[in-house]
C-alpha cells in the first residue's frame, strides 16, 4: 500500500484505542476517548472554540465541493432553527454516475481485511474529533440544539457511538479466521486433509438516511458500522440538516484517499426541496443496507418495500414512566422534570406518558396524591426553566413548524398542569423556543386514550391517572406492544412492583431505567455500556449497538481446496 498513511501507521496510531474499546464493550465500564469538556480542545491539531466558531462561519454561503463523481447541480436551503440562513451548496448527485462509481472501490476495501478497515475508521472519527467545536456549530445550527448540548451530542457522544460501531464490526469479523487446516482422521486410510481461507464479503452500498434532530448521533453508527465492514455508504442528510453529514462525508473522503483507498466509498446525496429522493435510494438494486431514523410511517414503509436491502430503523414509541413511590421525592421531580425539559422533548428518548396511580404515592415526604405529584412536577419544571438563559441553554430552540404545532394543539387535549410558555433568545431573537407542556389525562376515559397511545414528539407530556399501580404496569406493557417505547421509566419502593416492570421490559423488549434521582436521565445513554433501543419492539428495528447491528452487514466467503 503506497499512500500517505500507510497500514502500519495506522495501526500503529489507532490500535491502542481499538483494543480499549473492545475491552469497554465487553465490561460495560465508562470509557471515552473523546474530551466532553470544550477546553479539552485546541492542542494537537484540534481546532479550540475560536477556531472552531471561525471554521463555521467561513463556511456559511459557501459551496461545499466534496470532488464527487457524477454531480450535476448544486442544492441547498437550509435555515437555521435560530433563525439564521446557513446557505451553503452542496452537489446533487446523478445516481446512474455516483453509485457506479462508488461500487468501484469496494473491493480494493473488501481486501484490506478488517483490521486495516478498523484504523481507517478510526482516523476518519479522529479527524472529525479534532474539528468537534466546527461540527458543533453545525449541528447547533441545524437541530436547534443549545450550544453545549449539540457540542456533546453531536461531538464526542456521537463519536463514541461510531467508534463502537467500529468495534462490534470487528468483532463479528473477526470471529472467524481468516485462514484454518482442517483434517479429518480416516483409519488406517491418510487423512482428509483441506486448507481453507475465509472472507467477509460486502453486502453492497450502505444507505444512511439522516435525521433533523441527531445528524451526527442517530447517522454514525449505521455509517461506520457498513464501512467497517466493507460496504461503501452514501448519506442521504435531512435536507434541514445537511451541513453536519456533509462535513462527515468530507473528512471521510480525505482519510480514504489519505490512506490510498477510493474516496468514493463515502459520498453524500443532498437533494433538491421537495425532491423526496430517499424512496427512489431505497429501492436502487445497488443499495444493500439502509439505516435510517426517523418517522415511523417512512420506516414502515422501508422496511415493507425494500427488499432487497437489510433495513435498520429508529422509528418512534410512546415512551413511558411509571410513578409508584419513591424515597427521594424532590430527586425523583428533579429528574423527570430535566429529563422533559432536554432539547425541548425533541429526542426518541423523551418520556411522554407519566402513569400515576390516581390515588397517589407514597414518598419520603409522606403520601402524596395524583394533583400533588402533577403540580410539584410542574413547579419543578418552571423553577428549572425560570432563568431565561439557564432555559436557553435547556431547551435549544423548535426544530420544526410541526413541533410547535403538536405543542400548540397539546392544550386542548386535557387540562393543562403546566402552560407552554414564549421564552426570548438574546443571542438569536430568530429562535422559536417553547417551555414543555403537561397535560392531565384521565387513562379510564377513551378520548383520553387517544392522546396518550400516540406519539406526541417535542414538548409535550401526559399525566395520566391510573385506577392501581397494576392497571400502570398493564398499560406500560400494552404501550410497549403497540407503540413501541425507546425508553421506559419507574419509580418504586415496592420490590414487586419493581419486579412487575422489569417483567413487562423483559416480555416486551424495552430498556428500563429505575429509580432515577441523580445526574442520569432516563432520556440519555452512554456508548460502550447503554444499549439505545432494542430492535424487540416497534419503535426500532436495531440497537445502537450489538453484534445484531454489524453482524448481518457482511457475509463470509469460504474458499477451500485439498492440502
Amino acid at each position: 500500500m503506497t499512500a500517505a498513511l500507510s497500514a502500519h501507521e495506522l495501526i500503529a496510531r489507532h490500535r491502542s484505542t481499538l483494543d480499549q474499546a473492545l475491552e469497554a464493550i465487553r465490561t460495560r465500564a465508562y470509557w471515552s476517548p473523546h474530551p466532553e469538556h470544550p477546553k479539552a480542545y485546541g492542542e494537537n491539531g484540534s481546532l479550540d472554540a475560536a477556531a472552531g466558531k471561525a471554521a463555521f462561519d467561513a463556511l456559511l454561503g459557501t459551496r461545499l465541493d466534496l470532488g464527487q463523481p457524477g454531480t450535476d447541480d448544486w442544492v441547498g436551503g437550509e435555515t437555521s432553527p435560530y433563525g439564521i440562513d446557513l446557505g451553503v451548496t452542496y452537489p446533487h448527485a446523478d445516481l446512474d454516475v455516483l453509485l457506479p462509481a462508488m461500487k468501484a472501490g469496494q473491493r480494493a476495501w473488501r481486501d484490506a481485511g478488517a483490521e486495516q478497515r478498523a484504523v481507517v475508521c478510526l482516523e476518519i472519527l479522529k479527524r472529525i474529533s479534532d474539528r468537534t467545536h466546527e461540527f458543533a456549530h453545525a449541528v447547533m445550527h441545524t437541530s436547534g440544539q443549545a450550544f453545549m448540548m449539540a457540542f456533546q451530542a453531536g461531538g464526542p457522544h456521537a463519536q463514541d457511538r461510531g467508534l463502537e460501531a467500529v468495534a462490534y464490526a470487528y468483532v463479528e469479523q473477526v470471529r472467524t479466521p481468516d485462514n484454518a487446516e482442517w483434517t479429518k482422521p480416516q483409519g488406517k486410510r491418510d487423512p482428509l486433509a483441506m486448507t481453507k481461507q475465509f472472507t467477509p464479503v460486502p453486502r453492497g452500498i450502505g444507505l444512511v438516511i439522516g435525521c433533523n434532530t441527531f445528524p451526527t448521533w442517530n447517522g454514525y453508527p449505521g455509517l461506520f458500522a457498513s464501512l467497517a465492514t466493507g460496504n461503501a455508504v452514501l448519506v442521504k442528510p435531512h435536507p434541514r440538516a445537511v451541513l453536519p453529514l456533509a462535513l462527515t462525508v468530507q473528512v471521510a473522503r480525505e482519510v480514504l484517499a489519505d490512506t490510498g483507498f477510493d474516496p468514493n466509498l463515502v459520498a453524500l446525496a443532498a437533494e433538491r426541496p421537495g425532491e423526496g429522493i430517499a424512496k427512489t435510494l431505497a429501492l436502487r438494486p445497488e443499495i444493500r443496507i439502509i439505516d435510517y431514523t426517523g418517522s415511523t410511517t417512512f420506516g414502515d414503509w422501508l422496511e415493507a418495500n425494500a427488499r432487497q436491502a437489510q433495513v435498520y430503523t429508529e422509528k418512534a414509541g410512546v415512551n413511558t414512566v411509571v410513578v409508584h413511590s419513591t424515597s427521594d421525592y424532590k430527586g425523583m421531580l428533579s429528574n423527570l422534570a430535566f429529563s422533559l425539559s432536554l432539547y425541548s422533548g425533541q429526542m426518541c428518548t423523551t418520556p411522554q406518558n407519566l402513569l400515576v396511580p390516581r390515588e397517589g404515592i407514597a414518598t419520603d415526604q409522606g403520601p402524596k396524591s395524583y394533583d400533588e405529584v402533577v403540580a410539584d412536577l410542574a413547579k419543578a419544571v418552571d423553577g428549572l426553566l425560570g432563568d431565561d438563559a439557564r432555559a436557553n441553554a435547556l431547551l435549544g430552540a423548535i426544530v420544526n413548524p410541526d413541533v410547535k404545532a403538536r405543542l400548540d394543539k397539546a392544550s386542548g387535549l386535557g387540562e393543562v398542569a403546566l402552560a407552554s410558555r414564549e421564552i426570548t433568545n438574546a443571542d438569536f431573537p430568530g429562535a422559536v423556543v417553547r417551555t414543555p407542556v403537561i397535560v392531565k389525562l384521565d387513562g379510564a376515559k377513551p378520548d383520553a386514550e387517544a392522546a396518550y397511545m400516540s406519539e406526541c414528539f417535542g414538548p409535550v407530556s401526559f399525566a395520566v391517572a391510573v385506577d392501581s399501580v397494576t392497571d400502570a404496569v398493564e398499560l406500560l406493557g400494552r404501550t410497549i406492544r403497540e407503540k413501541g417505547a425507546m425508553t421506559v421509566g419507574a419509580y418504586t419502593t415496592d420490590y414487586e412492583v419493581e419486579q412487575a416492570v422489569r417483567e413487562v421490559c423483559l416480555e416486551e423488549a424495552a430498556q428500563l431505567s429505575l429509580n432515577l434521582t441523580g445526574g442520569v436521565y432516563v432520556n440519555q445513554t452512554a456508548a460502550f455500556s447503554d444499549f439505545h433501543g432494542s430492535g424487540g419492539n416497534p419503535a426500532a428495528s436495531a440497537a445502537l449497538c450489538d453484534g445484531a447491528f454489524v453482524a448481518n452487514r457482511f457475509r463470509v466467503v469460504e474458499v477451500r481446496r485439498e492440502a
